[in-house]
């Protein structure tokens, strides 16, 4: 973190250009046409004033690269030699890496090879080669996608690796070869044109082979994909998300087709936020795998019966995930592929955009046209509300009522009492499931021969606020700003000490006076954080926080450092002691009074349900201690209450 220079680290993918003491250029994630993009050499901050992206060196390369925070540390490392010292695995755990890191090496091995095949050998460009011509895929796309092809001979693969000192154990754990009874290898893509799959980080895991020619018609299997090896299992990976990650976070939308073809000639046609499944049913996996870039999936199929069923597969784990789900069916005798090579990309996304519906819509419209039958009526409605029911989002979730209500024909309330009902079934299953998993555990528990009892589980701890408050956030920014700024001289503490008091230190003696503290977590570890450090050598809250090793803490420091709008240094303002300290007192007053109405509240439900006299009169006098301290304290805010 000390070492990344995040001007050096920006312009990597960035063109940057001195404007005074920060640096300027185009921002990376949305369609920037003036330059928006700030990055601070000073603070070690990028901003972009336009779509409100700002961070440090580590942010830029997890957002840029839509790669995890290790995984971006790991990044940095490599560009500035720094060795990374992890801890010592056991052995079973070093046995697992070893083959993992093994059949990683192989695969990347083989997808080279397959590619030189496909450049370089004569058959690969009288066959392979020719076959991509024959789809229209330009040189550019095929490298992006390392497309190539596979040798007719089945041991050409096997006997090349095994010149190069690849083991046959690897070969086979790959699943790029199988063996014959005689112990000999095979190419299990021999003859076929080769599609590498990459994980998010580019990495080679499987490899899908595709027959040609005149040896596709009539044979069931067209296609063949690497069977689950240690580093590939096909419901956790999807085709294509290495290539579209970047153009999926830009534009906050995800295109989901069926085929590696679909995927090849969106990409080659100007759509690159594009992914396919390829042909399996959608698994939570891959749905989290696409939310940590969009909640906004558009389901991308063809028009005919078979595009249709693929779109109504997953779409109710899609919404049981949050995404956002839109579904566009092509035209007749039209898939992604054909689309794509026959428009333009703007012509493609206008066509999106206009045809594109959103699930309740499609489902609607698909389950219910032209059913009179009441009884099927009556299961189409059932399935649509079902639907609606695994909504999280109850503001969202009413929202597809109302919706269906007025597109169905039928009373709000009646819609909401079913979809009830299926919510509560679904907890109800949730229950049992739960319930016959610890019967079964201690079952296995009673069957072993020694048993070691469990700890305790620690107690629930009290519920925190899901998000921070504004009024936390804004007492939290002043601690990040002058977290390290002398505000008190001279001030005598309980223990008789007297010692200068930073702004931190104030907050935090100022909030304990009153046995108070900030609610979330994170505010939390903010503050006691800074008055830990405060008198540390060279300590700077502002550069501590956003250059903090916990990627929530410099997100949140980033984000409170870097101003909301572009102001030059010339005229950015530099408050003076007096006014940090008239601010810092009144949002400690405003969360006192944030405190006892919410206090008030909780001592009027308590009174509702008082039990006896007794505890009734001791409630409402302390709500009247309370109203007096309200008073008090809106007074001094000069508010009336």
């Amino acid at each position: 973190m000390d070492t990344a220079d995040i001007v050096e680290v920006v312009s990597e993918f960035v063109t940057l250009q001195k404007r005074g003491t920060s640096y300027k250029g185009l921002c990376p994630f949305h369609d920037d046409r003036t330059p928006s993009f700030s990055v601070s050499p000073s603070r070690g901050v990028y901003k972009c004033f336009a779509c409100g992206k700002a961070g440090n060196a580590v942010n830029f390369v997890m957002e840029h690269e839509q790669m995890t925070y290790v995984e971006a540390l790991k990044w940095l490392a490599r560009k500035y030699n720094i060795e990374i010292k992890e801890r010592e695995l056991t052995n079973e755990e070093k046995k697992q890496q070893g083959e993992r890191e093994s059949v990683l090496i192989v695969n990347e091995w083989a997808a080279g090879y397959y590619e030189r095949v496909l450049h370089e050998d004569r058959d690969g460009q009288a066959i392979g080669m020719q076959y991509w011509r024959s789809r229209g895929f330009r040189d550019d796309v095929i490298q992006r996608f390392r497309l190539g092809y596979a040798p007719a001979q089945r041991d050409a693969l096997p006997k090349a690796a095994q010149a190069k000192g690849y083991k046959n154990e690897y070969l086979l754990a790959s699943g790029l070869c199988g063996q014959r009874e005689n112990g000999e290898l095979y190419d299990r893509f021999a003859g076929r044109v080769i599609f590498p799959w990459f994980t998010v980080s580019g990495k080679v895991v499987a490899f899908g082979g595709r027959l040609l020619d005149a040896r596709t018609k009539g044979v069931a299997q067209k296609y063949v994909n690497s069977p689950d090896t240690p580093v590939y299992h096909k419901d956790h990976e999807l085709y294509g998300i290495f290539q579209a990650k970047k153009a999926i976070a830009k534009y906050d939308c995800v295109y989901m087709v069926e085929g590696y073809t679909d995927v090849i000639s969106m990409h080659q046609c100007g759509i690159e936020n594009v992914v396919a499944n390829s042909g399996t049913a959608l698994s939570v996996h891959q749905i989290r795998l696409l939310h940590r870039f969009t909640s906004n999936i558009v389901l991308l199929y063809d028009g005919d019966e078979a595009g249709i069923h693929a779109a109504m597969r997953g779409t109710d784990m899609l919404l049981a995930e949050g995404m956002n789900v839109r579904v566009l069916l092509l035209p007749d005798q039209e898939d992604p592929d054909s689309f794509a090579r026959n428009h333009t990309a703007a012509d493609f996304r206008a066509y999106i955009e206009q045809h594109q519906t959103d699930f309740m819509e499609f489902k609607t419209n698909l389950m219910l046209r032209g059913v009179s039958d009441p009884v099927k009526r009556s299961e189409a409605i059932n399935n649509i509300v079902k639907s609606i029911s695994v909504i999280e989002d109850p503001i969202k979730r009413a929202s597809f009522v109302k919706d269906c209500s007025q597109r169905i024909g039928i009373a709000e309330q009646t819609l909401i009492r079913q979809m009830n009902r299926f919510i509560r079934q679904d907890k109800e299953q949730e229950y049992r499931d739960l319930q016959r998993k610890e019967r079964q555990e201690q079952a296995q528990a009673a069957l072993a021969p020694e048993t070691v009892a469990a700890p305790a589980p620690a107690a629930t701890p009290a519920a925190t606020p899901a998000v921070i408050t504004q009024l936390e956030y804004l007492i939290v920014e002043e601690v990040v700003r002058y977290g390290e700024r002398v505000i008190l001289n001279n001030v005598e503490l309980d223990d008789g000490q007297v010692c200068d008091l930073t702004l931190a230190e104030y907050v935090d003696q100022d909030l304990k006076l009153d046995g108070l503290q900030l609610r979330h977590p994170l505010c939390r570890q903010m503050l006691e954080e800074a008055v830990a450090h405060v008198h540390d050598d060279d300590f700077v809250a502002s550069r501590y926080f956003s250059l903090h090793p916990d990627v929530e803490v410099s997100r949140l420091g980033t984000q409170m450092v870097t101003d909301q709008v572009h102001v030059s240094e010339s005229l950015r303002l530099n408050p003076t002691t007096e006014q940090i300290v008239r601010h810092i007192q009144h949002l400690l007053i405003d969360f006192r009074l944030e405190f006892v109405d919410r206090t008030l509240k909780e001592l009027k439900t308590a009174m509702l349900s008082a039990s006896n006299g007794e505890q009734l009169q001791e409630l409402q006098a302390q709500y009247m201690q309370y109203l007096q301290l309200r008073a008090e304290f809106a007074k001094r805010l000069g508010r009336t209450v």
